[in-house]
């Protein structure tokens, strides 16, 4: 298997080296070159998510010096549930609860799935490795959670100063050792430019090698694809029927993840995009033009991108944008929308959602009643509350209980650097670790 470059299908890779490069060399990203199709038969006897990964990622590992290892990678990063949890006595409404790993949200499997390969594709006599990651909120804390103190690997987390919840930026921050954060002054727009440049940056060429954990790497999303295939299959094998999702989208990787899966064969029928008041893509979508902005703050601030990274990743898989109209819809929702779903949600479910996990539930509610009544519908949870406390717990009149393991993260001594948006400063932080 090799992946090409979303800007020049010709020049292509193997999966090691696009996860190593991060970012294509013509400052494209990697998309497999072809798709494996995988029926619901290439699963059987495949339930727990390792198995159901290993056997996923098999056809894109083929021929890699990875592939040996696979079985045991898979094993290490998805060591913790992906549960569905039923919201109606039909079952044609639930949730995905993604937020079950070390840092509480979605990114725990795509960030330890990225950081298990790269321990095993590292040698210790090579220089050492720099992982850039932009962050909006929940991927730098999964990151750095990844790599905490892997030998040979330095991970610099970007982040937009105070445009992330409280708890977020502790994520980010308590690390040390081999872990740097960055406050930047901007945007999650700024954060993730900054992580481009620096790729293509010569005079960075000479500090070591350089990689990213964000979305745009490619051991990002493959893995990602797993917890769609393999609750599609669980819904398929019970009702004989495909699933639906509806997606909180911000960068857009989640969403490419969930049409990859699509693309192998697994029986996933409507994807929906929920996204906050950042509604390029939903504009997109309406006028057919692609014309990204400065972001907007909101509650559910992992969203808040203006100019999401993986719209070439989507356009690599529906070039035309009346093919994506017919594969995706996607809504936007506004701050005082978010708070009434939380509120409903807990009145309505006895859940208690993040901001993110609301929008999805709004965006649901805003489908066509037929469209609603005729699927089984998934809404995807990414973070857990506990995240976004001083959002919720107003809103429903109770206390969120927090995870035990993101308790022992929260009482970590912090530590951070900040810096401006310019790539000057992001080289001089860079060559300073050097």
């Amino acid at each position: 298997m090799h992946f090409a470059s979303s800007r020049a299908a010709a020049a292509t890779s193997s999966f090691s080296a696009a996860l190593l490069q991060g970012l294509a060399p013509d400052g494209g990203l990697y998309v497999p070159a072809s798709w494996p199709q995988l029926p619901v038969q290439a699963f059987a006897g495949a339930t727990h998510l390792p198995v159901v990964a290993a056997r996923m990622l098999a056809p894109f590992v083929a021929g890699d010096a990875l592939a040996s290892r696979i079985n045991d990678i898979v094993t290490e990063a998805f060591s913790f549930p992906a549960p569905r949890v039923g919201l109606t006595e039909d079952d044609r409404l639930s949730v995905l609860e993604l937020f079950h790993g070390p840092t509480a949200a979605f990114k725990d499997f795509g960030a330890r799935f990225l950081a298990a390969a790269f321990a095993r594709l590292h040698r210790p006599e090579a220089p050492a490795l720099t992982i850039l990651v932009a962050t909006s909120g929940d991927t730098g804390g999964a990151v750095a959670a990844a790599f905490h103190q892997r030998p040979g690997i330095r991970v610099v987390v970007l982040f937009p100063k105070g445009l992330v919840s409280p708890t977020q930026e502790r994520q980010l921050t308590c690390w040390g050792d081999n872990v740097r954060a960055l406050a930047v002054h901007g945007t999650f727009d700024d954060c993730q430019r900054l992580v481009k440049e620096a790729f293509l940056d010569e005079s960075l060429q000479h500090t070591g090698a350089l990689s990213s954990a964000n979305s745009i790497n490619l051991g990002r999303l493959l893995p990602q694809s797993v917890y769609y295939a393999a609750t599609s299959l669980a819904i398929f094998r019970k009702y004989g029927e495909p699933a639906s999702f509806v997606v909180p989208s911000g960068n857009l990787g989640n969403v490419v993840a969930c049409l990859w899966a699509q693309r192998m064969g697994l029986p996933i029928a409507q994807v929906v995009l929920a996204h906050n008041v950042n509604r390029t893509v939903p504009d997109y979508l309406d006028s057919g033009q692609w014309q990204p902005r400065p972001s907007i703050a909101t509650l559910a601030s992992a969203m808040d991108v203006g100019n999401p990274s993986n719209m070439e990743r989507l356009r690599s898989l529906f070039p035309q944008v009346q093919e994506l109209r017919q594969a995706v819809s996607a809504y936007s929702v506004t701050d005082e929308q978010i708070r009434a779903r939380i509120v409903d949600g807990y009145e309505r479910f006895g859940q208690i959602w993040c901001p993110h996990t609301a929008t999805a539930a709004e965006a649901f509610e805003r489908l066509p009643r037929q469209q609603r009544a005729g699927g089984r519908w998934v809404l995807v949870a990414t973070a857990h509350p506990a995240k976004f406390a001083e959002i919720v717990e107003p809103l429903i009149g109770r206390a969120v209980p927090v995870p035990p393991s993101l308790a022992m993260l929260l009482a970590r001594p912090t530590q951070c650097t900040e810096i401006e948006a310019s790539l000057g400063a992001l080289r001089g932080v860079l060559q300073e670790r050097s």
